[in-house]
C-alpha cells in the first residue's frame, strides 16, 4: 500500500461513525441499497443491516449506484427481526423508525448525538408495523407538499445529513479512542481491498 492510500484510509477511518447505523427493511430495489450506501460512506456510517423478512436476500447491490460503497462499509443481512435487532442493541444503539403517525418526532428534533440506528422501510408500505412496535421510538421529515414521502435513499440522505450536522457540532468526527480496535480492524480489511 502506498503512503498516500494508507493516509486517504486512515483519514477516512477517523470519521467513521460507530454509533450510528442505519437498517433497511425489506427495500426491493439494489439500486435504492445501493444509494444508501453511498450515503452512509459520504457521512462516515460504517455498518448498515439489510433486513428481508419478507424478500429474499440480496445478492449483489447496484453497482452505478453505489460507487463501490459496499465494500468499504460492514454489511450485515438478516432474515429474522428479532435477531437483527439483538445485534443493534447489542450495541447499544437506540431504534427509531421513519413514520408518518401523529407520535412521530420531527427529524430535526432527534438527538444525534447519542447512539441510534434508524430504520427505513420498503417502497411500497414503508416501515412494517411489526418493527414500529419493536422500536424505541419513530421520527418523521418535515414536509410541506402534497406528497408525503420521498424515496427510500432520499429519505435517507436527508436524515443522514441532519444527524452528520449535529454529530459534526457535538465533536464527533475527530474520533473516538474507545473505538480504536475497530479502526484497526477496518484498516486491516481494507489494506486487502
Amino acid at each position: 500500500m502506498t503512503p498516500a492510500r494508507f493516509d486517504k484510509l486512515s483519514s477516512v477511518l477517523i470519521h467513521r461513525q460507530f454509533d450510528l447505523t442505519v437498517v433497511l427493511e425489506n427495500v426491493f430495489d439494489p439500486h435504492n441499497i445501493s444509494a444508501v450506501m453511498r450515503t452512509c460512506d459520504a457521512v462516515g456510517v460504517q455498518e448498515i443491516y439489510i433486513l428481508n423478512t419478507k424478500i429474499p436476500r440480496h445478492k449483489k447491490w447496484g453497482a452505478r449506484s453505489s460507487s463501490s460503497a459496499a465494500k468499504w462499509l460492514t454489511v450485515h443481512q438478516f432474515e429474522d427481526t428479532a435477531l437483527c435487532f439483538a445485534a443493534i442493541r447489542e450495541r447499544g444503539l437506540k431504534i427509531l423508525t421513519t413514520n408518518l403517525g401523529e407520535d412521530s418526532t420531527p427529524l430535526y428534533k432527534v438527538d444525534f448525538a447519542n447512539p441510534i440506528a434508524l430504520v427505513f422501510g420498503n417502497e411500497h408500505s414503508g416501515v412494517s408495523e411489526e418493527i414500529r412496535a419493536m422500536a424505541d421510538g419513530n421520527f418523521v421529515i418535515p414536509q410541506v407538499g402534497i406528497i408525503q414521502s420521498l424515496n427510500i435513499s432520499v429519505a435517507c440522505a436527508v436524515t443522514l445529513y441532519e444527524a452528520f450536522r449535529q454529530k459534526e457540532i457535538a465533536g464527533h468526527y475527530q474520533g473516538n479512542s474507545q473505538e480504536g480496535a475497530a479502526r484497526l480492524q477496518l484498516l486491516k480489511d481494507w489494506e486487502l481491498e
